[in-house]
Formats: C-alpha cells, sequence, structure tokens
C-alpha cells in the first residue's frame, strides 16, 4: 500500500512539475508554435519578443519538464515538442471556458427543478 501510494505522489509531482511549465503565457506561445513543428530558438524568439536570455529560461524550464526537446544544429538550436499529447491541454481549456458558461445556465435549471420538486 505504501509503495502504491508513493508512486501516486510521484505522479502528481511530475504532473505538477508539468503544470507549472506550462503556467506562462510566452511558454504556451511557444508549446503552441512548437505544435506546428519544430522551430529554431530564433523564431521562438521572434515569436515572444523577448530578449534570447529570457527566451533562453522559458525553453529550459520547458525542457526540464520533460516538455520539449533540443537539438543543436551548427550555431542554431531547435526545439520541438518531446511527445504531442501536450497540445490536447488547450482543447482542455477550451472546454472548460465553455463549461463555465453552460455551468452556470446548469446550475440555475438545477435551482429551478430543486424549486419544481423535480
Amino acid at each position: 500500500m505504501a509503495k502504491a501510494c508513493a508512486s501516486v505522489v510521484g505522479r502528481h509531482r511530475v504532473a505538477a512539475r508539468v503544470f507549472k511549465a506550462l503556467g506562462h503565457p510566452a511558454r504556451l506561445m511557444m508549446v503552441d508554435e512548437l505544435s506546428r513543428g519544430e522551430r529554431c530558438v530564433c523564431e521562438l524568439k521572434a515569436l515572444v519578443g523577448f530578449e534570447m536570455p529570457t527566451v533562453s529560461r522559458h525553453l529550459a524550464v520547458l525542457r526540464e519538464a520533460g516538455v520539449v526537446e533540443d537539438e543543436k544544429r551548427g550555431q542554431q538550436v531547435f526545439y520541438r515538442l518531446r511527445t504531442r499529447c501536450v497540445v490536447r491541454l488547450f482543447d482542455c481549456v477550451a472546454d472548460v471556458c465553455e463549461g463555465r458558461s453552460r455551468g452556470a445556465t446548469g446550475e440555475a435549471a438545477m435551482a429551478s427543478a430543486g424549486r419544481s420538486g423535480g
């Protein structure tokens, strides 16, 4: 039992690290761009509009969390998503946003049904 709990705790720690890495708008922009394919770090720099040291730090956070991987070719470094499943989080966020508006309607209907005894 203790071993099962430890693996659950470990899994949640890893998940928290990934979610934290995705918790910045610039990193989300880069992940979204990388969902379309591999990009040079210079392209990602232009996308987010930050100086190179800041872009490098953001990419390091994503790399350390296992979201992206890099490959140096000559003087340039290219990044790509390590796994494409992370892109589905954008769909999940959209669903959550839609659910909020649906949820308000659903709550009103439930309250109304409760008042009518149903």
